[in-house]
């Protein structure tokens, strides 16, 4: 059975990521208190069900401090399980429950300062955090963006081998949290300055050509992967699940999208499982 705990940190977009779970073929069941856990793993193997997801946060209130223990109950009864967590940056945050209008969990206990919440909330998962599977965040994601995130990451079996996501974002945009390693190619020949590719993007061969023709990218090209092919190997020796390699460039339009394409047809070709996701390539250049 897939059986995956869902958490982190409020308004960052666990309902949407339940949502997701759901549309491909996942039982969820939303706000369980900790305690709850492995006895409903135990019904849900009874029940014979093979995909489950489970939401646990701190809306549970002091029964969420009973989640490390919940835990380590399924680990000592052999659990195969999966924990998603989900973040966001603090102004993002701030945004988010401001356009709700929906109270923070922790609000009550931080003299009604949505701020001093958030903190709060960030140091509380912290150890949580430390333990996820798979980490998602979604500041500069989209809801789209995130479905197929998640679909990406589940739509097989979420415990079968490692996956590699192969992202491309723009610095200006700020870099991915979820990133296991993060490449700046910034240093590369730059289509942004050739009118003819400024208002293209990686994704077509006009810009790919340019970038991987570069003497620059060549030489960067070769050892990147030499590096990456080392890697891969140590991180799913270490039992990981999923492995994010984020490329960024300035606006994440180019040179990123384009190293990232490269990247995933060559750990394609050796039979790796692999993701591609553009984060900024959608998003407008301020010049």
């Amino acid at each position: 059975m897939d059986f995956v705990i869902v958490t982190g940190l409020s308004g960052s977009g666990k309902s949407r990521a339940v949502d997701a779970l759901e549309d491909i073929g996942f039982f969820c069941v939303d706000n369980m208190p900790p305690s709850f856990i492995p006895k409903f793993y135990d019904l849900c193997i009874d029940e014979k069900m093979d995909k489950v997801a489970v939401v646990t946060d701190t809306r549970g209130g002091y029964m969420f401090h009973g989640l490390a223990d919940a835990l380590d109950s399924l680990s000592n009864q052999e659990v195969e399980y999966k924990i998603l967590f989900l973040e966001c940056n603090n102004e993002v945050l701030y945004n988010r429950f401001k356009e709700t209008r929906r109270r923070h969990p922790l609000v009550d206990d931080c003299e009604g300062s949505i701020r001093a919440a958030v903190k709060k909330e960030r140091e509380l998962l912290e150890p949580l955090r430390g333990r996820a599977d798979y980490l998602i965040d979604t500041t500069g994601t989209s809801p789209a963006q995130l479905k197929e995130r998640i679909t990406e990451l589940f739509l097989g079996s979420s415990v079968q081998g490692m996956k590699i996501h192969c992202m491309s974002f723009g610095f200006k945009y700020g870099a991915p949290t979820e990133a296991d390693m993060v490449i700046d190619v910034r240093c590369l020949p730059n289509p942004f300055y050739i009118e003819s590719l400024k208002n293209l993007t990686g994704l077509q061969h006009e810009v790919y050509d340019y970038v991987m023709a570069q003497k620059e990218t060549v030489g960067f090209i070769e050892r990147f992967f030499n590096m990456v092919d080392y890697l891969v190997p140590l991180y799913s020796n270490e039992g990981k699940s999923s492995l994010v390699i984020a490329i960024g460039c300035t606006g994440g339009k180019h040179r990123s999208v384009t190293v990232a394409e490269a990247l995933s047809k060559h750990l394609s070709e050796q039979n790796y499982k692999t993701a591609t996701m553009h984060r900024d390539i959608g998003k407008g250049r301020k010049i």
